[in-house]
């Protein structure tokens, strides 16, 4: 099956987040199935000129951005066994950032239309075009619109993944007529609420859209979580589903992790030895007491839709109680001005790095014995699975892919501890459970052998993928 995987970001030319993670492992993994899955990305400025010295060039052409014509140049280079092509253009993509421009709309109203153009000219033609989040979310507009019964465009269907909702692509009516060039009786496609939404252009003319989760797939069908788009969901969740992330099994692995040297330890679900050595050298490491008292780590952005405002209201209760933190993030200030003032206050019990610094954050999942998300909505979340990966026992809230991936360890088969309402003393309840397990080390080894047990790979979820691919392919026999 071919497959073409349109995306505004991938590891390993460009990244800002999740998405970029998912645009490199998940063809990594249908390609292992025996697929050819490409990526198609923007030619940024940012993609290192050591990237830029693989790339081959293949051809030229010009799109269509309404009444204007525009250059764009095609690339390719291959990395992991996957092929990448770029689409360049300086005056849209030859800038410092990815995205928060003036005129984003019209950068990637360029990109999604230039996608379609490009298969013109490329030896590859897909039988799925798969796109996310709103920067691609146009390319199934114009499909449907222009290219689905041209010569050479037959028999492809779409899917469109929302990866983060808050995020929709809203815009003046104008850009219609001045950036799209779509024709005025087709304007409802993307019309809502008095305004041009790019991804509702997506979900009315996608064959398929998914989330990154189950969980969060019925979430956003209720005003609370969909940012306004609950209305245009509800009427085609006949076509929608969720598929829970996967993570990097190999990379995120404590039997081998490199992040792990000196005093850390490696150790395996067979032996657990190193998991205390871990634990040892993060509390030497960030100047907290060698001693047994639970200690929780958070690796997250200081923002209020991850639940930080819950940790805020009750933080010195917990402190009280016992527990110790390992805090790593940054985000708002008032956030980061609270956190550094704990540390103030109780240097003993709380340390603090502002920033992001990725081997720490590995330190962190290796030696806490909790992970703590509280999240007031979460896709699909990675955290949880990467601490479920080191034996460190999820604290998280039921919402999105945090309900999906762990279960409470109140029932058969737990993986750590859950709550449900978005409330400061039911996170602080969950807690304490967890606290109550971890003084019983025969439970506490059990939830994490379970924990360690689960099996969050990219496998996984490329064949559940697959599952929804095949399922369009069979539309062309039938």
């Amino acid at each position: 099956m071919n497959i073409l995987y349109a995306s505004s970001e991938a590891r390993p030319y460009v990244a800002s987040g999740g998405l970029a993670d998912v645009a490199f492992a998940l063809p990594c993994a249908l390609n292992e199935k025996g697929h050819d899955c490409r990526v198609v990305v923007p030619l940024y400025k940012s993609i290192s000129s050591e990237m830029r010295e693989t790339m081959t060039f293949i051809t030229s052409i010009t799109v269509d951005v309404a009444w204007r014509k525009q250059y764009c140049g095609i690339f390719s280079a291959e990395y992991q066994g996957v092929t990448y092509y770029f689409i360049d253009n300086e005056y849209y993509f030859k800038r410092d950032g990815i995205y928060g421009f003036y005129d984003d709309c019209e950068r990637f109203v360029f990109f999604s239309r230039a996608i379609l153009e490009m298969l013109r000219v490329i030896d590859f033609k897909p039988t799925i075009l798969h796109c996310n989040d709103w920067q691609t979310a146009l390319a199934p507009v114009y499909y449907q619109i222009f290219y689905k019964y041209q010569e050479g465009y037959d028999n492809i269907h779409t899917v469109f993944t929302i990866h983060n909702i808050g995020y929709q692509g809203v815009y003046g009516k104008e850009v219609i007529n001045e950036l799209m060039g779509i024709p005025m009786y087709h304007t409802n496609l993307l019309e809502y609420d008095g305004n041009v939404n790019m991804m509702k252009g997506a979900i009315e003319t996608a064959d398929k859209i998914t989330t990154v989760s189950p969980s969060y797939a019925w979430e956003i069908l209720d005003p609370w979580y969909s940012h306004g788009l609950d209305r245009a969901l509800n009427s085609k969740q006949y076509k929608l589903t969720g598929f829970l992330n996967g993570i990097d099994v190999n990379g995120y692995n404590p039997e081998t992790d490199d992040a792990l040297t000196g005093d850390y330890k490696h150790y395996s679900l067979k032996d657990m030895s190193g998991k205390l050595a871990c634990k040892r050298a993060l509390q030497a490491e960030l100047n907290l007491p060698q001693d047994d008292a639970p200690l929780i780590g958070i690796c997250t952005r200081f923002v209020a839709h991850k639940g930080i405002d819950l940790i805020r209201y009750v933080f010195e209760e917990m402190v009280h109680d016992g527990f110790r933190f390992a805090i790593l993030g940054s985000g708002e200030r008032v956030y980061e001005d609270f956190f550094k003032e704990m540390a103030w206050r109780y240097p003993e019990q709380v340390s603090v790095t502002l920033g992001f610094i990725p081997q720490l954050s590995r330190r962190i999942y290796a030696g806490c014995d909790m992970f703590l998300m509280p999240s007031q909505s979460e896709p699909c979340g990675l955290a949880q699975m990467y601490a479920m990966r080191y034996g460190t026992m999820p604290i998280v809230r039921e919402t999105g892919g945090l309900r999906d991936s762990v279960r409470d360890a109140g029932n058969s088969g737990g993986t750590g501890f859950t709550f449900k309402t978005y409330n400061a003393h039911d996170m602080l309840g969950a807690c304490l459970r967890a606290k109550g397990a971890y003084e019983n080390k025969e439970f506490w080894q059990e939830i994490q052998q379970n924990a360690m047990s689960q099996d969050f790979s990219w496998s996984n979820s490329a064949e559940l993928y697959l599952g929804l691919y095949r399922e369009l392919e069979s539309w062309n026999q039938g």
